[in-house]
């Protein structure tokens, strides 16, 4: 059976914690390393990745092609302007034709029904890249990040600031996964979509919704925001008008607990979500979570293909 991994759920809990166990070994065994050395085992030696872009990237393009060459294998690129997709190719024939020719596909797209239909044609692998729905590849990168950091997951105290978006639906699905709680901090209208509040509850997290950044940020272990536009949004000044209380500046950090953590997936808009002295602080683990998603990458792969 084919492995897909559009959602943290596809995988389940044990399954992401070996991820993240298999990420923190194999970045450890690369310390000094060139970033194009592969790994001592090469465990994808000979496979072959091929990653769609329906929207721009700079961390997922880059650690999705580091990641493979770290594991012996390469990648390729398709986007709409390049393929025939952006001439009405159907994603099922494209699913089609790209299992006869790639060993896995990653997509970075809108539409999270369009994944869905590429992982029901494909007789490969499908990886979800970011969707509007959902973004679990980087929800890996940060639980490892917070690991390496010494949060344990279980009874953790999240603080979300801003929007509620893609992000933060994978936030609030690994909460479910791993007994994490969450306090979302958004203006009103922006809430996170119902279904992902309610499956993390399921799961056994304590989710609370405000429209106090202050009450959200207190005794937090980590503070995550993003930024208040995400990509073919419309409406931009009337967002950031009603965000402006949620941006993270160091009175909200304050609040948090004193070895708190902050968290941004980038790119940032310093000065509009988080304020310069924060991203550049000592609590700030923005680069090491950036850097993750290479590490993150690698173990998402590897279950994927039944090595993990």
């Amino acid at each position: 059976m084919v492995r897909h991994f559009l959602d943290l759920s596809d995988a389940g809990t044990d399954a992401v914690a070996a991820m993240i166990g298999d990420a923190i070994d194999r970045k450890a065994a690369r310390t000094s390393w060139p970033k194009g050395r592969p790994d001592a085992d090469k465990p994808l030696d000979g496979h072959v990745l091929a990653m769609i872009f329906e929207k721009s990237s700079t961390r997922t393009r880059v650690s999705f092609d580091i990641a493979m060459r770290q594991l012996g294998g390469s990648a390729f690129i398709l986007d709409s302007a390049s393929s025939q997709l952006g001439r009405g190719e159907t994603v099922a024939d494209t699913a089609r034709v790209l299992s006869r020719m790639a060993d896995a596909i990653m997509i970075r797209t809108d539409d999270h029904a369009k994944i869905e239909e590429l992982a029901r044609y494909a007789s490969v692998p499908v990886i979800n890249g970011l969707t509007d729905a959902s973004h679990p590849c980087q929800i890996v990168a940060d639980l490892l990040t917070m690991i390496e950091h010494r949060k344990a997951l279980p009874g953790l105290e999240i603080a979300w600031l801003g929007d509620g978006n893609n992000v933060l639906n994978s936030v609030l699905e690994a909460a479910g996964l791993f007994q994490f709680n969450v306090r979302v901090a958004t203006p009103p209208g922006y809430e996170p979509a119902r279904q992902w509040v309610e499956h993390a509850r399921k799961g056994g997290a304590q989710i609370e919704l405000t429209n106090s950044a202050e009450q959200a940020a207190q005794g937090a272990d980590v503070i995550i925001t993003d930024t208040w536009v995400s990509m073919g949004q419309d409406g931009e000044q009337e967002r950031k008008r009603v965000m402006q209380p949620y941006r993270v500046d160091d009175a909200l950090m304050a609040q948090a607990k004193p070895d708190a953590l902050f968290l941004h997936c980038l790119p940032a808009h310093v000065g509009d979500e988080v304020t310069e002295s924060v991203f550049e602080g000592p609590q700030s683990v923005v680069f090491d979570e950036a850097e993750n998603r290479i590490h993150a990458q690698k173990s998402v792969l590897l279950w994927c293909f039944d090595k993990l």
